[in-house]
């Protein structure tokens, strides 16, 4: 019996870290993968980035979605009818709050997670994303894989 593993990607350095690690990690073959992407309410610099910025957005985290799906099939030998992705557009006013209210609504067994390596600093003034998974999803397994 396979597991159902929540996987929250963005276009970073510490989801793609992510992949690779999924890739290279030993995963029953019946597992199934649910690759998604929240977005978040456009900060004002965002905002600043144009309409034409916002509008391309989806398309390019479907595309980053697809392409972790693809990896996984191809140097993993995943069955792809295994692996779904969701992009989901309605922003959230946090990631954390997104990643949360996804899970609640599915059947997962784990959530795995990216985390790049932050100051003090930055994690005072930024939040930790992690931690707030670990804490809101105490009867879940958490998975934070740390990348550079």
């Amino acid at each position: 019996m396979g597991f159902s593993i929540l996987v929250p990607l963005n276009d970073s350095v510490s989801s793609r870290g992510l992949v690779n690690f999924l890739i290279n990690m030993s995963i029953c073959p019946d597992s199934e993968i649910t690759f998604v992407h929240i977005f978040r309410k456009p900060s004002s610099g965002e905002e600043l980035m144009g309409k034409k910025f916002m509008g391309e957005l989806p398309v390019r985290m479907q595309e980053m979605l697809e392409k972790a799906r693809q990896r996984l099939v191809e140097e993993k030998g995943f069955d792809p009818g295994k692996i779904r992705i969701e992009l989901i557009q309605e922003p959230y006013p946090t990631i954390t709050e997104g990643i949360i209210d996804y899970y609640n609504q599915g059947d997962f067994d784990m959530v795995m997670i990216g985390r790049k390596k932050m100051s003090k600093q930055e994690e005072f003034v930024l939040g930790d994303i992690s931690i707030k998974l670990i804490r809101a999803l105490g009867k879940t397994a958490v998975l934070v894989v740390k990348t550079g």
